[in-house]
């Protein structure tokens, strides 16, 4: 199989403004990509992904017939989701706008206008994402460990268990808030806790608790969208292993992974 690049990667815009399409469309071509094509809507995007899946998607926040985060679950809903890295450009700073893509699993959120550095990010997320060899970690044996998800959004589950699988896990449980995730501790036993912070019935916070009150050594990575520096640090208090915001990057992921894993 020929190695996947910056040139090979099949990027899909989905922008209502032709000009804003094409400022895209340069930043992508002026960082390397070759293969780039265009969708006014979320319609048309999808009805796009019938004939090819792309790589990347990289979309507006308002299209004309649907908002990005529903075009995220339409995409997620379709029978091959998994290849494609969601990238967000908006001049959009509302959490109550924002908060759904990050959840949702976007590999990054651009604002306008974006910084070349930014969108070299995404491209790279979106590399790893499509090509598992370049994130794999060797040695680790870690098709032995089994991992327990936890986090209210089904869509972002499906992210987090996505990135895993391409670090090498294969033995996955989930759990939609700290409650459910006690519940499958007393079932079995997991090698790695991979949880949000904002959850219905038990938090994150107080699951870390609930966890370091049984088990000091289990490894515990906290994904989260939240920014309150007092209710991070109190995570921190708890005994999580580490902190990654969401968007995150699948190879800060596998970074802090495998300091984790290390460190147990």
């Amino acid at each position: 199989m020929a190695e996947l690049t910056r040139a090979t990667l099949e990027i899909l815009i989905v922008e209502p403004s032709e000009t804003q399409a094409k400022i895209i469309t340069r930043a992508l071509h002026k960082a390397g990509v070759r293969h780039v094509c265009e969708a006014r809507s979320g319609r048309q995007a999808l009805e796009e992904m019938q004939y090819a899946i792309p790589d990347m998607m990289v979309s507006a926040l308002h299209l004309p017939d649907m908002t990005a985060s529903e075009l995220v679950q339409k995409v997620q809903a379709m029978p091959t989701p998994e290849r494609v890295a969601f990238v967000l450009i908006s001049s959009e700073t509302r959490l109550r706008y924002l908060e759904p893509i990050r959840q949702a699993g976007a590999v990054a959120v651009l604002g306008k206008p974006f910084a070349t550095q930014e969108l070299d990010l995404a491209l790279d997320a979106a590399l790893d994402l499509a090509d598992r060899a370049r994130l794999a970690l060797p040695d680790c044996e870690l098709h032995r460990h089994n991992v327990l998800i936890v986090d209210d959004m089904d869509l972002a589950r499906r992210y987090i268990r996505r990135v895993l699988q391409a670090l090498g896990f294969e033995h996955f449980s989930e759990a939609a808030n700290g409650r459910v995730a006690m519940e499958a501790m007393n079932r079995q036993q997991f090698d790695l806790i991979v949880t949000d912070y904002n959850m219905p019935e038990m938090d994150g916070c107080e699951l870390v608790q609930s966890i370091r009150e049984r088990d000091a050594t289990i490894p515990i990575l906290m994904v989260t969208s939240e920014n309150d520096d007092s209710r991070l640090s109190a995570v921190e208090q708890a005994g999580v292993s580490a902190i990654c915001d969401k968007p995150f990057a699948p190879a800060h992921v596998k970074a802090l992974v495998q300091r984790v894993l290390q460190a147990a």
